[in-house]
């Protein structure tokens, strides 16, 4: 495992945020560039982190840039706005394949890892960590307080993050419900690219059995009506299996799942929706 190490290129300072540009070495193979944003106030006292998955949008040229500039499915004001504002820090990084990171086809890596043993999902997966790991080491950061969220396909990371690593307190996942078997059954699978499907996963662990394990940290999922990327009925069905799941371990108000009106996209009622939870569970 590589040691997390970062160079930063740039800080730029406004009153109400501060935003450095930052090169890291996450992984053996390349560099990962990343942004990283505090309230100024975080240079006196620690803050509780965000840390911030951008989406997929069949964008490979904007990655982290999301946080600086919403995509057209997204609120106006950008992540880095709201979240400094409410008083966090936040960081995000290119993902493979996305922004500066953008070399080759998304097609090419994710058949060259799997030649190689892996899959473009873990390794997107193992980056996020490393960084996390390297933002817990700030002093800007408080590391008993945080939180991971995005959309959609930043939405499905936030998840699978906060499965995998119990260092995340709290997860907010928007248009990022989707269950496997589901998107089988209502014959859906070309709803996402393949960069999503590990091969025999369903051999090994359903849908559930991975969300199960953020239970019984803080978590809300946010869903559009007509999303026709995360079917209903594996939104229901997780839904009801995770209530039950928090009301067995007396944490029901640790989780809501909410069914809103709209389609693939963050509405304003999502976004004050999320800015609630944050403020009540981070």
């Amino acid at each position: 495992m590589v040691e997390p190490r970062a160079t930063i290129l740039s800080k730029v300072v406004t009153p109400d945020y501060v935003l450095e540009t930052i090169l890291l070495e996450l992984n053996e193979i390349e560099t990962v560039p990343a942004y990283f944003a505090y309230p100024p106030t975080a240079q006196v006292q620690s803050c509780p982190l965000v840390l911030f998955n951008h989406s997929h949008g069949g964008d490979f040229t904007k990655g982290k840039e999301e946080l600086i500039q919403s995509s057209d499915y997204l609120q106006p004001m950008s992540f880095l706005q709201t979240l400094t504002k409410q008083g966090y820090a936040v960081g995000v990084i290119d993902m493979w394949g996305f922004g500066e990171r953008n070399k080759q086809k998304e097609s090419e890596l994710f058949k060259e890892f799997l030649l190689k043993g892996h899959t473009l999902w873990g390794m997107r997966i193992y980056d996020n960590q490393q960084f996390l790991t390297y933002l817990l080491d700030r002093p800007e950061v408080n590391p008993e307080k945080v939180a991971t969220m995005g959309m959609s396909m930043g939405g499905m990371m936030s998840w699978w993050l906060a499965a995998l690593d119990e260092r995340i307190r709290v997860v907010v996942d928007i248009a990022a419900q989707v269950e496997y078997e589901a998107l089988i059954k209502e014959k859906r699978l070309d709803r996402h690219g393949f960069y999503y499907y590990v091969p025999g996963i369903l051999k090994q662990l359903t849908t559930n059995d991975i969300q199960q394990l953020i239970v019984p940290r803080a978590r809300l999922c946010l869903i559009g009506r007509v999303d026709p990327l995360c079917p209903l009925v594996g939104v229901t069905d997780l839904d009801k299996r995770l209530h039950q799941s928090y009301l067995d371990q007396q944490a029901s108000n640790q989780w809501a799942c909410e069914i809103l009106d709209g389609g693939h996209q963050e509405t304003r009622e999502m976004r004050e929706r999320w800015i609630q939870f944050l403020r009540q569970h981070l």
